[in-house]
């Protein structure tokens, strides 16, 4: 599982330094893809390939299914550690997360996230935490 939070920075050529940490879980081969709140997601690949499972079992005839599956896959970019422990990043991947050069990237159990840093300070403002932390128990999360 992934866990914790790394501050680095992406060169102009796009290439980010994945924590030593992170490479050992993913493997030689792995996925970097749109996510959801406006960061990247990093799968090994048999996350991504057990996510996609559940993405071809989605009807084609539902129009949110189609553009749930579209939102992931049309990103979807395979990847490979260079020997410096660094992946390149892609432009339209770069542009959606808007990523110019401090990232954070987050353990999120079975994925990576990859931030902007200015998106991480907006998205994960713990300010409400505790309405957040009551309405997780609808879901079964008691603490």
């Amino acid at each position: 599982m992934f866990r914790g939070e790394y501050k680095h920075t992406i060169d102009a050529k796009g290439r980010l330094i994945i924590p030593s940490k992170f490479r050992e879980l993913l493997g030689e081969k792995f996925i970097l893809t749109k996510g959801l709140d406006g960061c990247l997601y990093i799968y090994p690949m048999d996350e991504w390939e057990a996510f996609e499972e559940k993405l071809r079992a989605l009807p084609l005839t539902n129009k949110n299914a189609r553009t749930f599956s579209r939102f992931f896959v049309a990103g979807a970019t395979d990847c490979e550690l260079d020997k410096q422990g660094r992946i390149l990043v892609p432009q339209t991947l770069r542009e959606f997360a808007g990523l110019d050069k401090d990232v954070v990237l987050t353990g999120n159990l079975s994925r990576i996230e990859v931030w902007s840093k200015e998106k991480w300070s907006e998205n994960c403002n713990y300010d409400d935490m505790d309405d957040v932390a009551a309405s997780m128990q609808d879901m079964g999360i008691v603490i």
